[in-house]
């Protein structure tokens, strides 16, 4: 009879050491998938990241400057020798408006019109309706008699400017006192204040320069009194005199002190001394037409100080202005032959 299988000792012994050796082997293996799931996931994070990082390095690159290309350059070039001829351009507009090329003096310089002797104007402001009024009924000629006297080569206007409020009540007074009167010449850029009294002389010269075609233009102080055939005759004997500055030359303290009267905010620029350069006094003062051209042309860039007469003398240092110091026209002195007085 056949029994069970039977195992032996050697048996028994060979099957317990398989099973101690198989647990080791379990743990590494365990062990191997939990490090390659670790590295899988690192892996999978590092890409991760890498895409993140490319990502903000292409948007890096398209916010940086780019290079240059030969075309770029050549582009560049271009817009810089288009630059050139437009100062060139410029250049050359100066010139021209220097020699008396402007629009309105080529209408006013018409071979059948004479030149014109001079362009007197008479600075107003909105509150001087009196004077202005006071001054037509004496030395300033009125309606008919204006018009002739522009005949005989001299035009004679009030200077204003326009209202802070453009359009406001003061400027249609002054519009219908225009229309009655037509002796006004209204400085249409200009704001008309106190304060922009040293502005309003260089729109003046600038404005009349290219309106009117004359040898001299005269800018005239509200409170003075002129004897007009007198200063008509000290202009006919200077007719043609070119970089001619006329009037009543004068120098003096520079205030530095803010209140008082006259007072000077760049007081400094006049140096220790604080004295001020050679000028002729505000209340009467004649320009030659080409200096008148030479504040037109460069009205941009020319300085202005608190005074209009400081101003103006400021702009004849840099020219070759010929000073010409005339007693007539000291309007406070007492000579019998001046052809001003203060009113």
């Amino acid at each position: 009879m056949e029994g069970l299988p039977t195992t032996t000792k050697n048996e028994r012994r060979w099957r317990s050491k398989n099973l101690q050796t198989s647990k080791p082997s379990l743990v590494m293996a365990f062990f191997s998938c939990v490090a390659w799931l670790y590295v899988a996931g690192r892996l999978w994070q590092d890409a991760e990241n890498r895409t993140l990082l490319a990502n903000l390095l292409k948007k890096n690159v398209e916010q940086r400057p780019q290079v240059l290309t030969v075309e770029d350059k050549l582009m560049v070039l271009g817009c810089k020798d288009l630059e050139r001829r437009i100062v060139e351009v410029e250049m050359d507009l100066t010139l021209a408006k220097s020699q008396g090329y402007l629009k309105h003096q080529l209408q006013e310089s018409e071979p059948s019109k004479q030149k014109l002797l001079a362009v007197i104007g008479v600075y107003t402001g909105f509150g001087s309706y009196l004077n202005r009024n006071k001054f037509r009924g004496s030395w300033m000629p009125k309606g008919d008699a204006l018009k002739k006297m522009e005949e005989r080569g001299v035009v004679i206007r009030f200077v204003i400017g326009r209202s802070a409020n453009r359009g406001d009540s003061l400027d249609r007074h002054i519009d219908e006192e225009n229309n009655k009167t037509k002796d006004f010449f209204i400085l249409e850029g200009h704001e008309e204040a106190q304060e922009e009294l040293p502005k309003k002389v260089k729109f003046f010269f600038s404005t009349a320069v290219q309106n009117w075609d004359a040898e001299f233009y005269i800018k005239v102080d509200d409170n003075i009194d002129i004897d007009l055939e007198g200063l008509i005759g000290l202009l006919e004997r200077r007719r043609g005199q070119d970089s001619a500055y006329v009037g009543c030359m004068k120098s003096g303290d520079v205030v530095s002190e803010e209140g008082k009267l006259w007072y000077e905010p760049e007081w400094w620029k006049f140096g220790d001394e604080k004295s001020y350069f050679r000028h002729a006094s505000g209340s009467l003062l004649i320009l030659s037409k080409n200096l008148a051209q030479y504040i037109n042309i460069n009205s941009a860039s020319l300085k202005t100080y608190a005074h209009d007469d400081i101003s103006v003398g400021s702009w004849m240092m840099g020219v070759q202005a010929t000073y010409i110091d005339d007693n007539r026209l000291c309007c406070s002195s007492i000579r019998q032959d001046k052809v001003c007085s203060e009113a």
